[in-house]
């Protein structure tokens, strides 16, 4: 009987111990000065210095993980993957600035059928790049072949960002009150969401590449090839200067979905439809599937990625503080944040949470 090995099962240990030492160079790159890790003969899991956390008088962990989702399909069918890693850790870092807590630690989990050194270099200094973006170290993480499990070529992501807030510092949006203002920060696009719907109306069988060049340009160009943005540099220092009353990061269920998240019982979002320029994917997309206007406000971000809170009297400085960093940080993006709506008693909006005018 012929000996059996893990290599004969599809497993390469020693191209797996080679692809981690090839990579050590793209995480050392993102090591944050605020939470540096700590080396140390104990190889199974990532120390952060947490020291510096004695300047905050109560600090509270702060976490969350996400993954990328049907983009990844996209990345595999036009073999494109520069971009996805940002995408993985933009929607995890978002979610955890909302909190106002500050992103100081990030690893990722990457399924693979066969490892393809180049092809993972490539995506782990995509989430390299996105650490940088959010100020936070890439710590590590896993990556895992799994033979004749995925399809050849084809492979998963999740990511898990760690961050902290002093609790006197914790945005929940217990503060938010009627009269305030709702600002909206512009996204580079539909971001990672919505991306099933996208799939079915633009892929052939929902699956393949479409014969339109028209259509492939489209996907390539207006959706994979721009990643989620990274609000962290964008917002911390109106956090900083506590004139923030709540954020809602608008991924997955739109503005119906995540505004309401923030908003205290009683209360609802009163967005003003016409006072942002959406973007013309979202107007492609509509176009495509005969959608209606709530159905895209349920699915997509319709060109804004995050929206903050605040009171009325602040509002116009926090614009004009957001327009000059969102112009620093992401100068392609040819929107800007502005005064989109307000908050108002829910009696008054028929009980809704959210209400487009």
């Amino acid at each position: 009987m012929k000996a059996k090995s893990y290599q004969k099962a599809g497993v390469s240990l020693e191209k797996g111990q080679s692809f981690v030492q090839e990579i050590q160079k793209a995480l050392e790159n993102t090591h944050s000065r605020a939470y540096p890790p700590l080396k140390s003969s104990m190889n199974f899991a990532s120390l952060v210095d947490l020291s510096s956390l004695k300047d905050m008088d109560h600090p509270v962990l702060v976490s969350s993980t996400d993954g990328v989702g049907t983009k990844l399909h996209l990345a595999h069918l036009f073999d494109y993957h520069d971009t996805v890693g940002i995408d993985l850790v933009a929607m995890c870092v978002n979610d955890i600035l909302c909190s106002g807590a500050i992103p100081f630690q990030f690893l990722d989990y990457i399924s693979c059928e066969k490892l393809d050194s180049k092809r993972m270099k490539t995506i782990i200094a995509s989430i390299a790049s996105g650490c940088k973006k959010a100020g936070c170290t890439l710590a590590g993480g896993e990556t895992a072949e799994h033979p004749k499990i995925l399809s050849p070529h084809q492979y998963d992501l999740a990511g898990f960002a760690i961050g902290v807030v002093d609790k006197k510092n914790l945005i929940d949006g217990s503060s938010i009150t009627q009269g305030d203002s709702i600002i909206g920060i512009p996204s580079s696009g539909v971001h990672s969401n919505g991306l099933s719907l996208i799939r079915y109306l633009f892929l052939q069988d929902s699956l393949d590449l479409p014969n339109s060049e028209d259509d492939c340009h489209f996907l390539l160009e207006e959706i994979l090839k721009k990643p989620t943005l990274i609000y962290e540099p964008i917002l911390r220092p109106l956090l900083k200067r506590r004139q923030i009353e709540g954020l809602a990061h608008i991924t997955g269920g739109g503005f119906f979905e995540n505004i309401p998240r923030i908003l205290p019982q009683g209360l609802s979002a009163l967005i003003h439809k016409d006072s942002w320029n959406i973007p013309e994917v979202f107007s492609k997309i509509q176009s495509r599937g005969g959608c209606d206007s709530e159905e895209m406000f349920h699915t997509f971000n319709m060109g804004i990625g995050m929206v903050a809170i605040t009171k009325k009297q602040h509002s116009n400085d926090c614009i004009q503080i957001l327009k000059t960093l969102l112009k620093q940080e992401y100068p392609s993006v040819d929107t800007s944040p502005s005064l989109i709506g307000e908050v108002r008693n829910s009696s008054l909006l028929e009980g809704e949470s959210v209400v487009f005018v």
